[in-house]
């Protein structure tokens, strides 16, 4: 009986054991070819990546495999370390896709803006070899790097996404491919997920878009479509042109002040042109509102020509320049071309019913000034 029990016990210990040990380290059953091996390793949070390594104490090197499989109709992927920072741009990055002809592209790139089209240029350390391969929808890169000042934990990221021919376009903004960072030590193994306020830079870079794009791009022009074209109604339209054009130059206000916000998050990356416009059209917004609000003549006013002239020539090169600067803005985010295809289409309707709603003013103006010149002639006639 205590035969029985004590062989229980062992084998008990050993399923346990062994269960224990695949629980920890499931990556660790993967066979590489060559019969290349790795002492440790390490499933990342997302996007069905995998990380192994052999850290080297005495030269401070690394050998390691970073393991994707391909989702959705991504095509490359990449994994990167920034020694500054934990966010995108900065970071040193390793690439690789499946080129048309077949072949293996294996390159590094440094990430300089979120427009990055993975450009193959050298990074702030030492890489000594690199090569990648693909098997199916699974793409594997080797490399041998230096960590800079021999430090175990590092800032990595890693990412997927489509190809357009043999170049990589813009990664999916979801979920998992803006949670694809963190850090990760070498020495111990440990790797951490990168805290939330650093997530928050791409949804607001998305929000900045928006709010720019409604406000500039819809509501702001459909206020200038009232002034020109309902005065008829009395004296509504103008309480409707103040409200329309003060709630979308607060809103345009509140995406310029996101913009400088994404340009605190992101040290040394400037967008020189979008920038300069951006304070431009925030400077016209504030001399606009001042204008119109407190230095505004009564309609028989002896300045008021003089008036209307300088509100026009603020607010419609304001309109203008704020679309020029809404499309650098696209090129920028490279946002899914369904975006820009629906903000052209909406932008398009609002001035063609801008421009329609003039020429009906236009005709409807003259018609009615015609059959009051009638009337008066009809008046004289008859007396």
């Amino acid at each position: 009986m205590a035969k029985i029990v004590r062989s229980l016990l062992l084998l008990t210990l050993l399923v346990t054991s062994s269960f224990s040990t695949l629980t920890a380290q499931p990556c660790s059953t993967h066979q590489f070819p060559n019969h290349k091996t790795f002492a440790a390793c390490k499933d990342l949070p997302v996007l069905n990546s995998t990380i192994y390594w052999n850290y080297f104490p005495s030269n401070g090197t690394v050998d390691l495999a970073f393991r994707a499989t391909l989702l959705g109709d991504a095509g490359w992927v990449t994994w990167a370390i920034n020694p500054n920072s934990k966010g995108m741009v900065g970071s040193q990055a390793l690439v690789a896709f499946q080129r048309i002809d077949g072949s293996m592209a294996a390159y590094t790139s440094p990430i300089k803006s979120y427009g990055t089209r993975l450009e193959q240029g050298n990074l702030t350390f030492p890489i000594y070899t690199m090569s990648a391969v693909q098997e199916n929808k699974e793409i594997t890169i080797f490399a041998s790097l230096g960590l800079s000042n021999n430090g175990t934990t590092v800032n990595q990221l890693w990412q997927q996404g489509p190809l357009h021919g043999n170049t990589p376009g813009m990664h999916s903004m979801s979920g998992p491919y803006l949670n694809s960072y963190g850090t990760l030590d070498f020495l111990s193994g440990k790797v951490e997920a990168t805290s939330t306020h650093h997530s928050l830079m791409s949804p607001l870079k998305i929000s900045h878009g928006i709010i720019n794009s409604v406000s500039w791009g819809i509501v702001i022009p459909v206020g200038v479509i009232v002034a020109r074209n309902f005065k008829g109604f009395g004296p509504i339209w103008f309480k409707a042109h103040r409200s329309i054009q003060i709630f979308g130059s607060l809103g345009a206000g509140a995406g310029i002040i996101s913009g400088f916000v994404l340009g605190s998050m992101s040290p040394g990356i400037v967008y020189k042109q979008h920038k300069c416009i951006g304070i431009t059209l925030l400077v016209l917004i504030i001399v606009q509102l001042l204008v119109a609000s407190f230095l505004r003549p009564k309609p028989d006013g002896k300045y008021r020509w003089l008036w209307s002239l300088f509100h026009y020539a603020i607010g419609y090169p304001s309109i203008i320049l704020a679309n020029v600067n809404v499309f650098i803005g696209f090129g920028i985010l490279e946002p899914p071309k369904s975006w820009l295809y629906a903000y052209v289409g909406i932008f398009a309707v609002v001035v063609f019913s801008g421009l329609a709603g003039a020429a009906f003013t236009c005709w409807n103006n003259k018609r009615t000034q015609s059959a009051k010149i009638q009337l008066e002639q009809r008046a004289d006639g008859t007396a």
